[in-house]
């Protein structure tokens, strides 16, 4: 069938097209209703079926493949590793599901899951997942304020964290964060299970801190049947940042995510049984809920966990895991591969990556230039695809399983099936044509797989994402996209980080790739600064190749020339950056975002704000001492 003939099918006739996708997995009870929308936006898929992702990622394998490698952990920062077969995996997790009961947690309970990259964070999901617990998983990267938050919102009758985690060949101890939260908090955890690595102080609360190698050694031989959950039961919740400061607990739903991803991985990312995954997501994040935890293993796949980062202890490890462990298909972020691109290009071709089929890359956009230096290095199909934390799974990619389709460089790709994908005017609320720039949206009823709602607070899910054009009922993703005479849709960037400058709109996703495009160029963030003249101006922060050349008057000034040549020729002058600073790295969080609102504090002299997950706050000192010889110049 044709993607487009595809996609048509998923729209017109949304209730054949997924009772059919609805067989990838198994259901314990069939379901009465493929789709109740009869409240929208809010939709109930697969209603009245009764499943469980537990048993369909793990148990449903275990007559033909119970000896098939399910979870391979590598941590290059302690030199450990270990593999679980989906037999040994089956036990491990009944193991962390029966100390899940002895604690009292129960259908419907919250669990916080507050881990390293570890397999102990993998069994606590599937346990929460087998009896019926909904998981809340927090980023070990979040400071005690943004845990305390989370851990308020959630109520959870149980956290499982760990003393430490460890990266770039550092400890990063958790215990005394975690402390320190509960202790913030208005809601008090009964207790904690904590897993102790022996890698940092590990100080125990008597009565609440219990030990999770002493409980699992009293349960080894534990067996913990399966819960069976209607479909719309709550999976998960996983928090994403809100404008208001407040974070968002988007929850997920059990028969409508394991549908959706079970289809993902036949027709976007063709996964195959028996073969190996790699996602070098964070857990804490949606990519590492949705493709490290659940997808491969319901596929058949065994998952690679991987505790490091693309560059310790070289910059080769990605490569070096592909082929040890014969990976067939890697998901990355674009910022993993710009990071080894200013790297020696030679590490990506000392290491055997034969056995990969493709390289698929979301997270941001990614750039031209980052794209064809890593198809070429690999020599393999680099797929991009967009999503959110809200979606689950991709909203635009190409779709081989369904049709070889060519990618094109700088767009992700195609509404994907399930998907009504409108790019809307943003003041008028008219869908655009063709080369014109609008918001990214979606009618609904949302696919399977996507946030049922917001936990505990239906009114902001309804407010937040289908308040945003008062004559029509849509999901705006809030980001600016524009779509080709074909079909491709580029993104360019937040809705809410355009540049106003004298009247004119102008993206930072447009003028950073006008600027990355530059071959003295390794990175860049752009940011619009509030100016009095003309409203906001904007300023190109730019990670140079050749450092040497920021210390040079003579060669800055010659490359800052070129630099704003490049943005005229590709954008007109308009675009043109009112400054370009160089600057030895852009700071970043921990999972590789760009913290593109703290770099416009800094330009306005305005306080940063939370800066808990930031990777290295030494940046920041940097950019401040960039700013000011910057400002001198401007003033002269």
């Amino acid at each position: 069938m044709k993607l487009q003939d595809f996609h048509a099918w998923s729209i017109n006739d949304r209730e054949g097209f997924w009772r059919e996708q609805a067989t990838l997995i198994h259901w314990h009870k069939p379901f009465e209703r493929v789709l109740d929308d009869t409240r929208p936006p809010f939709a109930r898929w697969f209603v009245g079926g009764e499943t469980n992702l537990c048993y369909n990622a793990i148990d449903r394998h275990l007559p033909a493949r119970a000896d098939q490698p399910a979870l391979i952990w590598e941590s290059t920062e302690t030199g450990q590793a270990r593999t679980c077969s989906f037999r040994e995996l089956h036990r491990e997790v009944m193991r962390m599901a029966a100390i899940m009961q002895s604690l009292g947690v129960r259908r419907g309970d919250r669990v916080v899951i507050y881990m390293p990259m570890i397999p102990e964070a993998v069994f606590a999901m599937y346990a929460c997942a087998r009896i019926g617990a909904v998981h809340s998983v927090v980023f070990g990267g979040f400071a005690a304020h943004s845990l305390a938050s989370r851990i308020e919102d959630a109520a959870p009758r149980l956290v499982v964290s760990a003393d430490g985690g460890s990266r770039g060949g550092k400890v990063v101890p958790y215990k005394a964060a975690l402390d320190e939260a509960i202790a913030r908090s208005a809601h008090k955890p009964a207790h904690v299970l904590l897993v102790d690595r022996g890698l940092a102080p590990l100080p125990r609360v008597p009565g609440r801190d219990v030990d999770y190698a002493t409980l699992r050694e009293g349960l080894l031989d534990a067996e913990v049947p399966v819960t069976w959950l209607e479909s719309n039961s709550p999976a998960y919740t996983l928090y994403t940042s809100g404008t208001t400061g407040r974070p968002k607990g988007v929850q997920r739903d059990v028969g409508g995510y394991a549908v959706a991803l079970a289809a993902s991985m036949k027709y976007i990312y063709c996964g195959k049984a028996g073969e190996t995954f790699f996602s070098g997501s964070d857990i804490g994040w949606v990519v590492g809920h949705s493709y490290v935890v659940y997808a491969p293993l319901l596929a058949g796949m065994a998952t690679l966990l991987h505790e490091g980062t693309p560059v310790h202890p070289h910059a080769g490890i990605l490569w070096e895991l592909v082929e040890r462990h014969r990976v067939s298909l890697m998901f990355s972020a674009p910022t993993a591969i710009r990071i080894l691109r200013k790297h020696d290009h030679a590490l990506l071709r000392r290491h055997d990556t034969s056995s990969l089929r493709t390289l698929f890359l979301a997270g941001e956009p990614l750039d031209e230039p980052t794209a064809r230096w890593i198809t070429e290095g690999l020599g393999v199909p680099v797929i991009d695809n967009y999503w959110q934390t809200e979606t689950g799974w991709p909203i635009l990619s190409v779709a081989h399983g369904v049709e070889p389709t060519p990618t094109r460089l700088g767009s992700p790709g195609m509404p994907m099936y399930g998907y009504d994908v409108r790019l809307l005017d943003i003041e008028t609320g008219r869908e655009v044509g063709p080369g014109e720039k609008g918001v990214v949206t979606i009618r609904p009823p949302l696919p399977p797989g996507c946030l049922q709602t917001l936990w505990g607070d239906d009114a902001r899910f309804v407010s937040t994402y289908f308040g945003n054009f008062p004559d029509q009922l849509v999901y705006s993703t809030f980001d600016w996209g524009i779509r080709d005479a074909d079909g491709y849709t580029f993104i360019l960037g937040r809705t809410d980080d355009v540049i106003n400058v004298a009247g004119h709109r102008l993206g930072t996703r447009e003028i950073e790739e006008a600027l990355i495009g530059h071959p003295a160029v390794a990175e860049c963030s752009v940011v619009g600064v509030a100016d009095a003249l003309k409203g906001q101006v904007a300023v190109a922060f730019v990670v140079l190749r050749d450092a040497s050349l920021a210390l040079r008057a003579d060669a800055r000034q010659a490359l800052e020339q070129a630099l704003l040549a490049t943005v005229d020729r590709g954008l007109g002058a308009v675009a043109r950056p009112a400054r370009i600073v160089p600057v030895p790295a852009l700071p970043k969080t921990r999972s590789g975002k760009i913290l593109r609102r703290t770099i416009q504090a800094l330009c306005e002299g305005r306080d940063p704000g939370d800066l808990s997950t930031i990777e290295d706050p030494a940046v920041l000192e940097a950019i401040r001492g960039a700013l000011a010889p910057a400002d001198k110049a401007v003033q002269a």
